[in-house]
């Protein structure tokens, strides 16, 4: 099978099987998605989704996160892991908001990634998200999924040589769509230790199931 033929056979499959795929973090606006995507990290989305509504009804938008402090923040994210970390990028993320970006969250890559707590892999969900641009987010789930279906070479060792290899080999219309199909494979199907592989149906084309009944 060549490399377009097992990209094929993986988006025709998702896209019957999967054509409704998004963030499961609960957001409303900009401002709210990168909250909770900065939160998330090392953390479950449903995790964050318990916490957020406090935050965002005591600091409703970008501003008053600016202007708040550490001791007053920090409270509403102790159930988050790296609580001391998250709650310094919060209000350093809110106060380069306003005073660099006229209180709008920016919507480039390179802007976000100016922003304390936002690495690229944080930039390319919100910008895929929000404005559906063609970035690939790159998270444990996607990088072991990626892998086991043989979408990328077992030697693509960093996040970015995954995302570059994705980018190049799925339709630009469909990668920010793509990167759903992938995380919510991995985290209820293609999971780390015990995978589901008798409920996938990618079985045919996935180097990990095949290696796995050849041992």
């Amino acid at each position: 099978m060549t490399r377009k033929e097992r990209y094929k056979f993986v988006i025709d499959y998702f896209e019957k099987n999967m054509p409704v795929a998004e963030t499961e973090l609960a957001f409303k606006d900009p401002y709210q998605l990168l909250v909770a995507v900065i939160l998330s990290a090392q953390c479950t989305d449903k995790r964050v989704n318990l916490t957020t509504p406090a935050i965002f009804k005591t600091y409703p938008d970008v501003r008053s996160l600016s202007k708040t402090t550490f001791d007053d923040l920090f409270p509403l994210i102790k159930s988050i892991s790296y609580t001391n970390n998250k709650t310094k990028h919060l209000i350093g993320m809110a106060q380069k908001v306003v005073s660099d970006f006229n209180e709008q969250i920016p919507m480039t890559v390179d802007e976000l990634i100016q922003l304390p707590g936002v690495g690229r892999k944080t930039a390319n969900v919100i910008t895929s998200v929000v404005d559906n641009q063609p970035n690939m987010a790159v998270d444990t789930h996607v990088f072991r999924v990626s892998k086991r279906l043989g979408l990328v070479p077992q030697t693509a060792s960093t996040p970015l040589a995954v995302e570059k290899i994705l980018i190049k080999n799925i339709p630009e219309h469909l990668i920010h769509k793509a990167h759903h199909w992938l995380i919510l494979h991995g985290r209820y199907t293609c999971l780390a230790r015990n995978p589901k592989c008798e409920q996938c149906g990618l079985q045919e084309i996935c180097i990990h199931f095949r290696k796995k009944n050849t041992q």
